[in-house]
């Protein structure tokens, strides 16, 4: 793999992992696997058969809770200690051979990108899950795996586009992020007012 190539994957794997960890296994495992891809040593587990199916079999369990509201908003709170730090060792596994330079960079970056796509997943699917009908919850679980999928096929077929398209998502996340927050903010303000509403009634 050239340089552009491993910054690429190793990115995408880091963005993809904010919003589903167990797809962006699954994928490197069966690419791995099948010798799509030459896997890094810290990672080449992934392509064993055991690790292919408990990745496939935990993709099934998220991809079923991801579509119960507030059941998705728990998986998420939990997957805060997971996703990360496991965004954090693929990053590193990819670029364990590049300079000592670029791979502090693209891990730093690479840890940024993970948070942010978990924080605006997990924004976005309380906002979501405010809404009674289900149909806007399952919209946005099938939308996040197609993107995930589709990330993850363009940085190892087309490592340039992908890049691109990573730079205009970080100058979309820069502007929404904090948008969502606030009416994540307001909203919880209207929930304790009415709270302490019905307590006083009471």
């Amino acid at each position: 793999m050239t340089n552009v190539s491993l910054i690429a994957l190793a990115l995408c794997c880091a963005w993809a992992s904010g919003i589903n960890l167990y797809a962006v296994l699954l994928v490197l495992g069966i690419c791995g696997e099948f010798n799509y891809i030459s896997l890094p040593a810290d990672i080449e587990f992934l392509a064993h058969p055991l690790v292919i199916f408990a990745a496939g079999f935990m993709y099934c369990a998220e991809f079923c809770a991801d579509k119960i509201p507030g059941v998705d908003s728990g998986w998420d709170f939990l997957h805060t200690f997971i996703r990360i730090p496991a965004a954090a060792l693929l990053v590193g596994a990819f670029m364990n051979d590049a300079a000592p330079a670029l791979e502090i960079s693209v891990l730093l970056f690479g840890i940024l990108l993970a948070i942010s796509t978990h924080v605006t997943k997990a924004s976005a699917r309380l906002l979501i899950n405010t809404s009674p009908e289900p149909f806007s919850n399952w919209s946005a679980s099938f939308g996040e795996d197609v993107l995930v999928f589709t990330a993850l096929w363009l940085a190892l077929v087309h490592p340039v586009v992908f890049l691109v398209l990573l730079v205009a998502f970080v100058i979309l996340i820069i502007w929404l992020l904090p948008k969502i927050i606030r009416m994540i903010v307001v909203i919880s303000n209207k929930v304790r007012n009415w709270l302490g509403g019905q307590r006083t009634a009471s």
